[in-house]
């Protein structure tokens, strides 16, 4: 017990605690919403169904007192979509290893404190 109470002391002491305010509801609705987009499109708007529940979890995410904040773009992602799919088909799939990893890199590029 000791160990944790240290632990929000500490983060306390830096400016607040760390938490996430979004709700099972929420995240449920956000995610069959994304569904239904990607399927009327035929996974067009895959990008965008992204982008919106990324978006409703860094916004709901606070980090020692400070909310984060989601800048990405539903078209930004979009270009890089198309490139990835490109260089997926030049190289038989092995690209497709790197996707998650480029995909990470963009959402953490575009998530900043509020």
């Amino acid at each position: 017990m000791q160990p944790q109470a240290n632990v929000s002391v500490n983060a306390v002491a830096r400016g607040g605690s760390s938490y996430f305010d979004g709700g099972l509801l929420q995240l449920i609705g956000w995610r069959i919403l994304g569904f239904l987009v990607t399927v009327c499109t035929f996974g067009i708007c895959y990008p965008w169904a992204l982008c919106m529940v990324y978006k409703w979890r860094i916004n709901h995410t606070v980090i020692e007192g400070r909310r984060l904040k989601f800048t990405g773009s539903a078209l930004g992602l979009f270009g890089l979509w198309i490139k990835w799919f490109f260089l997926c088909i030049v190289t038989l799939g092995i690209y497709s290893f790197w996707v998650g990893i480029s995909l990470e890199k963009w959402k953490v590029k575009n998530t900043i404190f509020e």
